[in-house]
């Protein structure tokens, strides 16, 4: 999952530096457990980033690459002080759900005898973990605007801050046998809450289960390793008594393993793991138009008080029936609208006549939208009704003047191979994120003119 080629033993381990962190981390697999096929090996040759895994030998499809033991796996129930996590767990309840994890990283960092320690050697070097996160900010402003990325880091430093204050550190000052004053920082806190966002695993839900609060994050030796792609070749899968890793499609001798981090779109995997997929790639990625963007872009249309106070109405209908809000987005794929019914009601909504919305607005059971007139599937947008394409395309125009560059400009970049490998990697990763939501964006003008 890292992006950073250089890895090293992490702060609070002892010995210094392993001359082969590889080498001791395959001894460490065998004594606990971890069985790991003949046919793939660990290595930081011919892989895109850092470590990964490939194949010694060609892999059929549903053939197992690696078993993971549960004993194995690091989580609030495994480390050796889940006792007191689990007789705390009411004080250590927060809005990520990962302070329990976070904590029993912070003890087994600086535990000498730490059961993860050969794994812990295996991860990238804390100070150099590449989310936007740790951009300064005027650089994060700079190569993310429009990208909703600089939004979603802000949030995510809001609600960091707060949690180790209000719960980690005081925590951890409650039991300073258990903490040595090295791993109290925010700065170490910052740069594991990363690392649980990049390398962590949720183990789903079972289907009867989906009213309950989402499993708690755990790490996954082995698993953690494998870079992601979303045209993946290996796939996770969760037993009772171990995780497997096994193989989704034939894989040739010396083919990088890949997993998926899930259906994540370029803006999503900088966030989260500080690298995004080269155009095109990403068959995932996708475009935001900002809910209140339609709502502007509707009232660019109203011409007199009463229009505008009317739409207004309107859109406090769609509030209640929860198909907008302030903070949310419509979310558009580079095949299909993902938020399909939400983005056809607020168009329907917004552009009918005043005296259907009344009659619409009154009656007694509200019915979604339907028919083909009216679906929003890419390729049925130029069959929408004008207003509705108008109103779209007005959007998308306001969408696209929140970005500090056009695609014309972005397209000059990639197209010019001298000047685009100059570009930092954050430049470079940015430009990538952009470029493809961009060209969602514009598709959508296409499609609407």
């Amino acid at each position: 999952m890292a992006t950073e080629a250089k890895r090293r033993r992490v702060v609070g381990a002892v010995g210094g530096e392993d001359p082969d962190p590889v080498a001791g981390f395959l001894s460490w697999c065998r004594r606990v457990g971890v069985e790991l096929s003949p046919k793939v090996a660990v290595s930081r040759q011919g892989t895109v980033a850092g470590y990964g895994m490939v194949a010694l030998e060609s892999v059929q499809c549903g053939e197992l690459l690696f078993a993971v033991p549960r004993d194995a796996l690091l989580s609030q129930y495994t480390c050796s002080i889940s006792g007191l996590l689990e007789r705390e767990q009411g004080a250590l309840q927060s809005q990520s759900g990962w302070v329990p994890l976070l904590l029993a990283l912070l003890h087994e960092l600086q535990a000498p005898a730490s059961l993860w320690s050969p794994y812990f050697a295996l991860w990238p070097e804390l100070g150099r973990l590449e989310h936007p996160m740790f951009w300064p900010e005027v650089e994060r402003r700079r190569l993310l605007q429009g990208t909703g990325v600089p939004e979603a880091v802000e949030k995510d430093l809001t609600n960091i801050r707060v949690e180790y204050h209000s719960i980690v550190l005081p925590f951890m000052e409650a039991h300073p046998d258990l903490f040595s004053p090295h791993v109290r920082s925010l700065e170490l806190y910052h740069q594991l809450v990363a690392l649980v966002m990049a390398y962590s695993f949720q183990e789903p839900l079972e289907e009867e289960d989906d009213e309950k609060e989402p499993n708690s994050p755990l790490m996954v030796p082995a698993a953690d390793i494998l870079n992601h792609f979303s045209n993946h070749n290996a796939h996770l899968e969760y037993s009772q008594d171990c995780l497997r890793m096994v193989a989704t499609q034939p894989i040739t001798k010396g083919q990088e393993i890949f997993n998926t981090y899930g259906q994540m779109a370029n803006w999503q995997l900088i966030h989260m793991y500080g690298f995004a997929e080269p155009y095109p790639d990403n068959t995932d990625d996708t475009a935001d138009i900002q809910m209140v963007t339609v709502r502007e872009a509707a009232l660019q249309g109203a011409k007199v008080e009463a229009e505008r106070l009317l739409l207004h109405e309107r859109w406090d209908f769609l509030c209640k029936l929860e198909m907008v809000g302030e903070e949310g987005a419509f979310v558009i794929g580079r095949k299909e609208v993902i938020t399909e019914e939400e983005l056809a009601t607020t168009l329907k909504v917004l552009c009918m006549p005043a005296e259907e919305f009344r009659e619409f607005k009154d009656h007694s059971e509200w019915q979604a939208v339907n028919g083909e007139e009216h679906s929003l599937t890419i390729t049925n947008i130029p069959k929408l009704k004008a207003s509705w394409k108008q109103l779209l395309r007005d959007s998308v125009l306001l969408t696209l003047q929140t970005y500090a560059t056009d695609l014309k400009t972005e397209q000059e970049l990639l197209d010019n191979e001298e000047v685009y490998v100059k570009l930092s990697r954050r430049e470079q990763q940015a430009l990538q994120v952009r470029y493809g939501q961009k060209m969602i964006l514009h598709h959508l003008l296409e499609l609407t003119s």
